[in-house]
C-alpha cells in the first residue's frame, strides 16, 4: 500500500512546506509547521468561496447604516460581553482551559433563550447526549426543551442546520468536527479551518433562506493550547466575529469572560462570574472581588481604578519588598514584569526610594490582569508602602501612567473612574493633575482629590496622609 502523502502546515496561516523548517515560509512565525496528510484538490464546486453572498456595487453614502438587532441571553454579564446579546448570523468563537465552565454557560444561555421562544440546537462532540442530560440535572434545567445532537460530521450538522433553522447553534467543539472531504484527522489544521469556514457561511446566508429571523447566530467552542492560544490555524480568529475567552483559576470559584475581538460591541469588556452548584451566576458587584476585606488597612496594599472595556473595576494592587540576596528578584502576578522593573527604576531616580537589594513582589488581587499603564501610580505607592512598613490610609486610592522622566500622566476617562471610587465609599484619591475635576461643583461627594504632576509630589503627600 502506497505511504500517504504528507505536507507540513503552518498553524498560524495556514501555508503549507513539503518538508519541516523551524520558521514558516509564509508568515515568519518559529516553530508552527505541523505536519499533516496533503490534501488534494477539491472540486471547484465544493471549495470554500466566500464568507457571504455576492452583492451588486454601490457608493459608501448609498447604503443605509443600521442598528443590529440582539437578543439577550438571560445573563447579563455575556450579554455585557457579547455588546448587548447575541446578533442574528454572527459567528462567536469561544475557548478556554479544560473544566473552566465553557459548556456550562452555553448550555445555561441556550436554556434562557429556549425559555424564551426561540429555537436553539446544542451540537456535542465531545459527549453523548446521556452525558450532556446529566450535566443539565446538576444545573437545575433538567427539563430543558433544548435540541441535543451528538454529531461530529460536518455535512449532518449542515443538514441539521438547513433542516431545523435554530436561532441560536451551539459547536462544541469545533476541533471535533471533520469534513469527509478532507482526509486529514478531526483537529487538524485543514479540518478546522474548513469546518469553520463551512459553518461561517452558513451563518452568514441563514438570513436570506428564511427560518429564523434574521438568521443563524452560530457560537463555536475551541481548545486552546498549553500557552493559553486558541488551537488551529489563526485564520479562525479572522474569520468569526467575536472572539470570546475564559480567564480564571479552576480552582477559584470565580471566573472571567473577556472579548479579545468583537465586530458589534467593544473588545477587551468583561463579564463576571461565579461558578455555583447551579452552573454559572453573574456577579453584579465585581469590585467586591478584586478587593481584600482587610480589618485594618495593612502596609504594601493600594487600590486602583482600571478600566475594562466601558466598566470602571476598583482593584488591589498589593506588593512586598523584603530583603533579597545578590540577585535580587522581581515578580508580579496580573501585572507586567518589565514594567515593573521600570517602575523600580523611575522610583529610584526621580523618588530616592532604593529598592535595588530587594525582592520585589507584585500581585493584582482577584486573578485579573491588568494590561493599561494607569496601574504605575498605585503600584509605585504599594511597593514604597510596603518598604517603610506604613499602611495607606483607609479609604485611599490612586491612579496614573508614569513616565521615565517621572512625570505623572493622566488616564483616560478618569470622571468615570473617580464616579465609581466615590461610589464604593472611597475618601482620598491620587490621581493626576489632568484628571482632577476641572470646577468645584463637579467635585465627588465624600471623595477628596489630591492632583499630583511627578512621582515625587506623590510619594510626599503619601507620607503627609500616612
Amino acid at each position: 500500500m502506497a505511504r500517504e502523502k504528507t505536507s507540513f502546515v503552518c498553524s498560524e496561516c495556514g501555508g503549507s512546506s513539503p518538508k519541516w523548517l523551524g520558521k514558516c515560509p509564509h508568515c515568519g512565525a518559529w516553530n508552527t509547521l505541523i505536519e499533516s496528510v496533503a490534501e488534494t484538490a477539491a472540486p471547484a464546486k465544493n471549495r470554500f468561496a466566500a464568507l457571504a453572498p455576492s452583492a451588486r456595487l454601490q457608493p459608501l453614502a448609498a447604503i443605509e447604516a443600521t442598528e443590529v438587532a440582539r437578543t439577550p441571553t438571560g445573563h447579563e454579564e455575556l450579554d455585557r460581553v457579547l455588546g448587548g446579546g447575541m446578533v442574528a448570523g454572527a459567528v462567536v468563537l469561544i475557548g478556554g482551559d479544560p473544566g473552566i465552565g465553557k459548556s456550562t454557560l452555553l448550555l445555561q444561555a441556550l436554556d434562557a433563550l429556549q425559555r424564551g421562544g426561540l429555537k436553539t440546537l446544542y451540537v456535542t462532540g465531545e459527549e453523548s447526549g446521556a452525558q450532556v442530560a446529566l450535566r443539565a440535572r446538576r444545573l437545575g434545567i433538567e427539563g430543558s426543551q433544548v435540541a441535543v445532537l451528538a454529531e461530529t460530521s460536518l455535512e449532518s450538522i449542515l443538514a441539521t442546520l438547513e433542516a431545523e433553522r435554530p436561532a441560536v447553534a451551539v459547536i462544541d467543539s469545533i476541533q471535533t468536527v471533520y469534513s469527509e472531504q478532507l482526509s486529514s484527522a478531526p483537529g487538524s489544521v485543514a479540518q478546522v479551518r474548513e469546518c469553520a469556514a463551512h459553518l461561517t457561511r452558513f451563518a452568514k446566508a441563514s438570513g436570506a433562506a428564511g427560518g429564523a429571523p434574521g438568521g443563524t447566530a452560530i457560537v463555536l467552542v475551541g481548545h486552546v493550547t498549553k500557552e493559553g492560544a486558541l488551537a488551529g490555524p489563526r485564520v479562525l480568529e479572522h474569520m468569526v466575529d467575536t472572539v470570546l475567552y475564559f480567564e480564571g483559576d479552576t480552582h477559584s470559584s470565580f471566573r472571567l469572560v473577556r472579548a479579545i475581538k468583537n465586530r458589534f460591541g467593544a473588545v477587551n469588556e468583561i463579564g463576571v462570574f461565579a461558578m455555583t452548584e447551579r452552573g454559572l451566576r453573574g456577579v453584579s458587584n465585581p469590585s467586591a472581588i478584586f478587593l481584600s476585606q482587610h480589618a485594618e488597612p495593612v502596609a504594601g496594599s493600594c487600590v486602583m481604578v482600571t478600566l475594562e472595556g466601558t466598566r470602571p473595576l476598583l482593584v488591589e494592587i498589593q506588593a512586598l519588598v523584603d530583603s533579597g540576596g545578590p540577585s535580587p528578584r522581581r515578580l508580579s502576578v496580573g501585572l507586567e514584569r518589565d514594567r515593573l522593573a521600570m517602575l523600580l527604576a523611575v522610583l529610584h531616580r526621580h523618588a530616592g526610594v532604593a529598592c535595588a537589594d530587594q525582592d520585589v513582589f507584585v500581585n493584582a488581587v482577584g486573578g485579573v490582569r491588568i494590561s493599561e499603564p494607569a496601574a504605575d501610580l498605585a503600584v509605585m505607592l504599594a511597593i514604597t508602602s510596603s518598604l517603610r512598613g506604613k499602611p495607606l490610609p483607609k479609604g485611599f486610592l490612586a491612579f496614573g501612567e508614569v513616565g521615565l522622566a517621572g512625570e505623572v500622566r493622566p488616564a483616560p476617562r478618569g470622571q468615570e473612574r473617580l464616579r465609581e471610587a466615590a461610589k464604593l465609599g472611597f475618601s482620598v484619591a491620587v490621581v493626576p493633575k489632568a484628571n482632577a475635576p476641572k470646577r468645584r461643583e463637579a467635585a465627588f461627594e465624600g471623595l477628596t482629590i489630591h492632583p499630583v504632576e511627578r512621582v515625587d509630589e506623590a510619594m510626599a503627600l503619601m507620607r503627609t496622609l500616612g
